[in-house]
């Protein structure tokens, strides 16, 4: 009876007793409902012109005037306008871009035209072994490790992976010499 007594009355001391805040709660807004996992994203259709501000309001009386005065002018004094303006408001110089081979979009939903792109001239390749005879394995290993930085198991790894890139980004000259020199010890490589 006794130690039954006693449990009560230190439960109930409040220096044994303080309440302690919770280590862990989730609080949800009240309206909060999950997500159906079962429904497709929605779709959004997207105006044809991102207007960030919203749609403007007609340009004043003030700027139809100067617009039409700035339109009767002759052609060498509108095109004296624009270097004019920039220096009086202070504007940083525009620089054209350079915007060939790029896709500008064209119409939408029609097919557009598209530029035609010159291929520049390829200044780096990839060299990639294409096979080696049986007996020379061991010399063909012994190559590439001379112009990689692999170690003796990473060689034979790649050279039993045959047909795989040895190396990658190198010029033409660097590229020719490598192949003779497999070529030498009896692989077969080539340029990409």
């Amino acid at each position: 009876m006794k130690l039954a007594n006693l449990y009560r009355l230190a439960r109930g001391h409040p220096a044994v007793c303080q309440k302690t805040n919770l280590l862990q709660y989730r609080c949800f807004q009240p309206d909060f409902v999950p997500r159906d996992p079962k429904s497709k994203p929605k779709k959004y259709k997207y105006p044809d012109v991102y207007e960030p501000y919203g749609p403007r309001p007609p340009p004043s009386d003030k700027i139809v005037q100067l617009a039409e005065k700035i339109a009767a002018l002759p052609l060498e004094e509108r095109v004296k306008i624009g270097p004019t303006l920039h220096l009086k408001v202070s504007h940083p110089k525009l620089v054209a871009l350079d915007v060939e081979g790029v896709d500008t979009g064209g119409a939408r939903g029609g097919s557009s035209p598209k530029a035609e792109v010159k291929k520049a001239e390829k200044t780096t390749f990839d060299i990639k072994l294409e096979k080696f005879e049986a007996g020379a394995k061991l010399k063909v290993i012994k190559e590439i490790r001379s112009f990689t930085d692999l170690g003796l198991k990473e060689a034979k790894d790649l050279v039993e992976k045959v047909p795989v890139i040895l190396k990658q980004q190198v010029t033409k000259d660097e590229a020719n010499s490598i192949i003779e020199k497999i070529k030498a010890v009896g692989g077969v490589a080539v340029m990409e």
